[in-house]
């Protein structure tokens, strides 16, 4: 079955509707363009698709990812919770509540993600063999950049941690499983959270934060989706840990990527921390101890400048 024909059955076979890639429409507009040119499609840029191809494309990318970003957050947080908390979130959450219904919103979710991330890459390549250009990749940097590349989610790195710590629970031995193969790997003492997706695709997410050069500890995810110890984002972004990221300034630049403004919008990977403390307990509870010293230190330097400005010392 063509990967068009697939990802239809797939979208029409979803308890609810949810936004998706317009993959036939898309390819009706491209062929249009060949018809409009000729057999041997339109060259550079085309005045024919560029008008509707690319904002359609983009605003679908749009509801996509903020389709799945909301859903995936919902389902964590309810995973997380704790005490009266997690009650009143049961509580208020409609539908079947039982631990099989939360794995299984878990898989639908990170399926929901990958076939569409299927989708708009193919949409793409379709477009740049059309029109003999580079076009497509272009848009592809352009969208990662406007954070709306679905598998540049940080929810994604936290939904396949989620199904990691389950299925080390003992007593979710026989939960379904959302992926093919799903691992945490350790090269060199450098962690990696590899996973094999839809249509041979693989996503391979460093560990190892870029700052110390050491596996990330209190893991946040700035919305570039680049991934760092907590301590060193806020010493990346000129901010202290009690003030914390949110008042970082907008100019401060992901130390990779260069992106102007990522800091405020991080997200803490609760899940993943989880799964990083499981995997080595030797070296988390060193780490620990570590960064409970520094963050005391930092703590109480706050305090004191603090303290000083206010008696104007």
């Amino acid at each position: 079955m063509k990967f068009a024909k697939k990802y239809a059955t797939y979208m029409r076979g979803m308890e609810e509707e949810l936004p998706a890639v317009g993959l036939k429409r898309l390819k009706k507009m491209l062929k249009n363009c060949r018809s409009h040119e000729g057999a041997a499609g339109c060259p550079g840029r085309c005045s024919v698709c560029d008008g509707s191809f690319f904002p359609s494309l983009m605003n679908e990318m749009s509801a996509v990812v903020g389709c799945f970003n909301e859903k995936a957050k919902k389902l964590l947080e309810l995973h997380l919770a704790s005490g009266f908390k997690k009650y009143a979130m049961w509580f208020t959450n409609k539908g079947d509540k039982s631990h099989g219904k939360l794995i299984q919103q878990g898989k639908d979710l990170v399926t929901y993600a990958i076939i569409n991330a299927v989708a708009m890459r193919k949409i793409l390549k379709k477009y740049d063999k059309i029109h003999y250009s580079k076009q497509g990749q272009e848009f592809k940097a352009q969208a990662q950049s406007l954070h709306i590349e679905i598998l540049q989610s940080p929810w994604l790195c936290e939904l396949m941690a989620f199904y990691m710590n389950l299925r080390r629970s003992k007593k979710n031995k026989a939960a379904m499983e959302l992926f093919g193969d799903c691992s945490l790997i350790f090269d060199d003492d450098r962690p990696t959270l590899s996973c094999s997706l839809f249509d041979s695709m693989r996503v391979d997410i460093s560990l190892t934060c870029s700052i110390c050069l050491d596996t990330v500890f209190d893991p946040v995810s700035l919305s570039c989706g680049h991934i760092f110890c907590y301590l060193c984002c806020c010493s990346a972004a000129s901010v202290t840990i009690v003030d914390g990221l949110k008042f970082a300034d907008h100019k401060s630049k992901c130390p990779l990527c260069r992106q102007q403004g990522v800091f405020p919008d991080a997200v803490h990977l609760d899940e993943l921390n989880m799964l990083l403390s499981h995997s080595c307990p030797e070296y988390w509870e060193k780490r620990m101890q570590s960064e409970r010293v520094e963050r005391v230190r930092l703590a109480k330097e706050h305090w004191e400048s603090q303290c000083r400005a206010f008696l104007g010392i």
